[in-house]
């Protein structure tokens, strides 16, 4: 049986799941309070993206070591981006795209270096421009630029009018540096496959030790937020602002945790735990996805036409059977490809990552296939592992289980703790786990991969006086809301800020949240302790 991975793929999960533009609600309570001084940056005059352009030159950045000086010290050659075929057509005009080079390994700069591709979205309101923000969709394995250039939640607003909006693909993701494991047949067997013979994980780790071995050791976390305090300086920034969602708050707090004097104005919304490992972390993410499914069909019995039945106490049991029992009868549909088990699975997760709004499109993917054609539920779930319409991938699969496995987080568990934690998720996430493989609960499985990290998984350190803004979400299947609320309170000067509510992080859920964010990175007013957005 397939859970979903650790947080990844946010805005590809979010995207398939939506139906409708979601309704903004009201309900914030508690006034703001001043934040420790953050100064703007100068404003800047918004040019055209049918020319290069150079960016500014940069401020001094302060990096110590003199080889990383021609990193720090570099322009952004700005452009127009170039169209892909393979994904929405964006507006050339609203959008440039540069490259940023960076050493391949941190403690070698003047060896290899690599290129982080990026993607910007000037201020439209260029008299009233605050600065850069850098953002990031999550993952890992989600692609920034993309993200950027597709996403909603940039193409109006404050953040449309007052700053420059940058997305990067980090480094082993899209067109930076990208890792490449498996080939697309390869690709699509590991992605639908109900076979449970132990090899997934050796698979992967020798499709990846083969197409991306000198780029293992140098994908993980930490790296990703050393290129970014190089992106800031290349941007002129002298600290950084940022929103990251997901396991973009994972890269977030390692920057803030490594340059503490250069946070700026930083949103981690849909936190994920930064001291504790994978394995731990998808234990509590099963048993909180078993909540969001039992929600669902609870929902669904309540509106007419649920194909789950009309008595709450079965019908998410009813799901899961269902779903289970595609493992012997897997559904065919138009295209000829099967719903499997393991895909069926994996679509109805994806779709539990969106709100209460966005559940009506899970319901008729449930209901059509309950009635013979997987075809929505496959969709759901070849949007969550990036797979196009004609059968090629993404490298985001590759990338998540690399990126994942070159961080302190991949420490395997000891016995006591795999077997405790077997009989945890059986109690607490029983439906999920009925037909549970123990190497289900190794995902992405580091045990046989080719490079073992040599950082060790330790509490977080100082991470600055600017105040950083943690957002949680009460009903958030993929993080948490337990997650946001240790990190806020690790952080040196952290404030949680609360979105009572299902779905995966908060941003743009609702009027309350949105306006709590945007006053924090505008003005750096962060919001009253104990704010709750409902």
């Amino acid at each position: 049986m397939k859970i979903v991975r650790s947080p990844r793929r946010f805005a590809a999960a979010a995207a398939a799941a939506a139906t409708a533009t979601a309704v903004l609600l009201s309900g914030c309570s508690g006034a703001g309070t001043p934040a420790a001084d953050s100064a703007p940056t100068p404003t800047a005059t918004v040019g055209t993206a049918a020319a290069p352009s150079p960016s500014p030159t940069p401020k001094p950045s302060g990096a110590d070591d003199p080889a990383l000086q021609p990193f720090y010290g570099q322009q952004i050659v700005w452009a127009a981006c170039a169209d892909s075929p393979k994904t929405p057509k964006i507006d050339e005009a609203q959008f440039q795209c540069g490259k940023l080079r960076v050493p391949l390994d941190y403690e070698a700069p003047a060896a290899d270096a690599i290129e982080i591709a990026l993607s910007r979205r000037q201020a439209a309101r260029a008299d009233q421009r605050v600065g850069s923000l850098v953002v990031n969709p999550g993952g890992p394995g989600g692609s920034g630029v993309g993200h950027l250039q597709h996403s909603a939640l940039y193409r109006e607003g404050v953040l449309r009018d007052r700053f420059d909006v940058v997305g990067f693909d980090p480094r082993g993701v899209g067109d930076s540096a990208p890792v490449r494991c498996l080939d697309d047949k390869a690709q699509d067997d590991w992605d639908s496959s109900d076979s449970r013979n132990g090899t997934r994980g050796s698979t992967l780790a020798g499709g990846c030790a083969a197409g991306a071995g000198k780029l293992l050791p140098h994908v993980g976390t930490r790296d990703v937020a050393r290129d970014m305090d190089v992106l800031r300086a290349a941007l002129g920034e002298p600290k950084l602002n940022y929103l990251g969602f997901s396991y973009g708050t994972y890269i977030g707090t390692r920057y803030a945790e490594q340059f503490p004097d250069r946070v700026g104005r930083v949103v981690l919304d849909g936190a994920v735990d930064p001291t504790t490992t994978v394995f731990d972390n998808t234990v509590l993410q099963t048993i909180s996805f078993e909540k969001s499914l039992n929600a669902f069909a609870a929902d669904c019995v309540e509106r007419t036409g649920c194909s789950l039945g009309s008595d709450p106490a079965k019908a998410a049991g009813k799901l899961a059977a269902f779903l289970d029992g595609l493992k012997d009868k897997p559904l065919k549909t138009p295209s000829g490809r099967q719903l499997t088990a393991w895909s069926g699975w994996t679509g109805t997760m994806t779709a539990l990552y969106g709100d209460k709004d966005n559940w009506e499109y899970l319901r008729s993917a449930v209901a059509q296939a309950m009635k013979g054609n997987g075809s929505q539920l496959l969709a759901l779930a070849d949007s969550y592992y990036g797979r196009e319409a004609d059968g090629s991938h993404g490298n985001g699969a590759d990338a998540y289980a690399a990126i994942f496995c070159a961080d302190p987080m991949a420490a395997p568990p000891t016995e006591a703790r795999f077997q405790a934690a077997k009989e945890q998720l059986h109690q607490q996430a029983p439906l999920i786990t009925a037909h549970f493989a123990d190497e289900d609960l190794f995902d992405p499985d580091c045990r046989s991969w080719p490079y073992k990290p040599t950082e060790q998984l330790k509490p977080l350190g100082p991470t600055g006086s600017s105040p950083i803004l943690v957002v949680g979400s009460t009903g958030d299947p993929a993080t948490p809301y337990a997650w946001a609320e240790k990190l806020a309170g690790m952080l040196t000067n952290g404030t949680l800020l609360t979105r009572e509510g299902e779905g995966h992080t908060g941003y743009g859920k609702n009027a309350c949240t949105k306006d709590a964010v945007d006053a924090y990175l505008t003005t750096g007013q962060v919001p009253a302790k104990g704010t709750r957005c409902s």
